[in-house]
């Protein structure tokens, strides 16, 4: 029988702690994610680097990523969570330490590859462990530090970067090099936390040392009930999952919650927000300094409403934080889709005078007094008076001379955006993640809906610098509109409410008998 609130003696400053410890895998994760950006310059001129090996050196993390996603899963389940995130600690130093010291461009990426290991190691694992040792009514919240220290994580990459760009000799490598410091603190602070007493049973049986840990964490009656709930499902004797298990009718529901949700959090469009802001801010008239102030905004927005996800989500709710996110999202998108279907591109003398490169100016200087009204039909005029070199550089330095639109609708849009997407599908999607799944099948499940989330945060990256150029801003945002609609939809049809509730009474909620 589940105990009484006034026989839990909650011990809420041991379990917060251990949580924090635990997510500090999110903050190593975002900065090993952002700190790349400010050393770019650096390697590529150190290593000689083309553009297409600048491109690679950049995106082998997420390579990297997606080979942790595949095995972190079932590693997990047999060394413990614990002994994984010791090993990802343990990859992050040793990817840092090599990328700052490397001298050739093959150690380089073999060196990023460990760090992206890591990466897909410890967004998976420092979730379920939190889940595993989080009380339901904090549960929510817990797992959420690690969303949260993945958004300070990028910040502090982006301040640490600003902060030795001005080093003298080979400044790129202490940028890479300063992140093999907090990964030993995270190797160290390991050590210090228990294992997941859920595995203890699952996997060796050791109920008296699972019960030592739970009445820490809740007091006896919480660790009696607990323990409990965990033997009731093992009761159960089912075999060790397999990924033909994850296509059996009576997953259907976790299964769609899951791939859903890990769907619709990327797809939506947040990191081609993320990654190419002052893109976004240059393309709808700013400057470059003023679109890079205006992108480390974005990225404040991003920490404040993570924070204020994990004040509401075991208040709330997920489903609602879901609802309400999705539903904003689509309403920024709308507004920045309406911005640029609004604007127009005039040349003119006093347009054409903007211009830095005298040949692009020339070349265009018959086009003084006409007007376009949408992005699409200046490219496909531009291109017949540009070369493909001229033309990239008109597309990524001058565009921004010509076009006369409301930026600040573009910029309110934007952190409207990720000001929703902060409250919802970032923090939520990696809470549901680590909830849905029952022990039998969470090692496998958790490791394919990585990779799988991974998989469509790289595709989203890589198409959205073509369609901007491509379809234009206007077409690209109305995309992303459309997409996180059928979010809203696919939030209010399938996800199932998890809060309050243990993780064996979400097990039974959501597997089909």
């Amino acid at each position: 029988m589940k105990p009484a609130e006034t026989t839990i003696k909650m011990n809420k400053s041991y379990t917060i702690l251990i949580s924090l410890i635990v997510a500090l895998g999110g903050f190593l994760l975002g900065f090993d994610s952002a700190v790349i950006s400010g050393a770019v310059k650096g390697i590529s001129v150190y290593f000689e680097m083309t553009k297409a090996m600048v491109g690679f050196s950049v995106g082998c993390v997420i390579f990297g990523a997606m080979a942790g996603n595949l095995v972190a899963g079932p590693v997990a389940d047999r060394f413990g969570r614990k002994n994984v995130l010791i090993v990802v600690a343990a990859l992050f130093a040793i990817s840092a330490s090599w990328s700052a010291l490397a001298t050739s461009y093959l150690e380089f990426v073999v060196a990023r590859i460990i760090g992206g290991i890591g990466v897909g190691g410890a967004i998976l694992i420092a979730p379920i462990y939190i889940a595993e040792i989080a009380p339901p009514k904090l549960r929510g919240s817990l797992v959420s530090f690690n969303q949260l220290n993945i958004v300070i994580g990028i910040s502090v990459a982006y301040f640490s970067n600003y902060f030795l760009v001005d080093i003298e000799g080979e400044s790129w490598r202490w940028m890479l090099g300063v992140e093999a410091f907090p990964a030993i603190v995270y190797f160290i602070g390991l050590f210090t936390v228990p294992r997941s007493p859920r595995w203890l049973i699952r996997k060796l049986n050791k109920v008296a040392l699972a019960r030592k840990i739970l009445t820490r964490i809740g007091g006896e009656a919480y660790a009696e009930y607990t323990i409990e709930e965990i033997q009731q499902g093992l009761s159960k004797k089912e075999t060790k999952g397999k990924l033909s298990d994850l296509f059996k009718s009576k997953y259907g529901t976790i299964m769609t919650i899951a791939l859903g949700i890990a769907f619709f959090q990327q797809i939506t469009g947040i990191n081609a927000v993320f990654y190419y802001a002052p893109t976004i801010f240059e393309q709808a008239g700013g400057s470059t300094d003023s679109s890079f102030l205006q992108a480390i905004v974005v990225g404040l927005t991003n920490l404040v409403f993570t924070l204020v996800a994990i004040w509401l989500i075991d208040k709330l709710g997920r489903k609602p934080l879901l609802l309400i996110g999705t539903t904003c999202m689509t309403i920024a998108l709308l507004m920045t889709t309406f911005a640029f279907k609004n604007a127009t591109y005039n040349f003119n003398e006093s347009t054409l005078n903007k211009v830095s490169n005298a040949e692009i100016k020339t070349a265009l200087s018959d086009l003084d007094g006409q007007t376009f009204e949408s992005q699409s039909d200046l490219f496909e005029t531009i291109r017949t008076k540009l070369d493909q070199e001229l033309f990239l550089e008109f597309e990524r330095e001058e565009i921004k001379n010509f076009i006369n639109i409301n930026a600040t609708l573009v910029l309110i849009a934007i952190l409207l955006y990720v000001a929703a997407f902060a409250i919802s599908l970032g923090p939520v999607m990696w809470t549901l993640i680590s909830e849905v799944f029952p022990s039998k099948i969470k090692a496998i499940a958790i490791s394919v809906v990585g990779f799988f989330n991974s998989l469509v945060s790289y595709t989203v990256t890589q198409v959205f610098p073509w369609e901007l150029s491509s379809l234009g801003p206007t077409t690209t945002f109305a995309i992303y509109a459309a997409l996180s609609f059928c979010a809203i939809l696919f939030v209010y049809k399938y996800i199932v409410e998890t809060k309050g509730k243990s993780l064996e009474e979400v097990e039974a909620l959501l597997v089909r008998k």
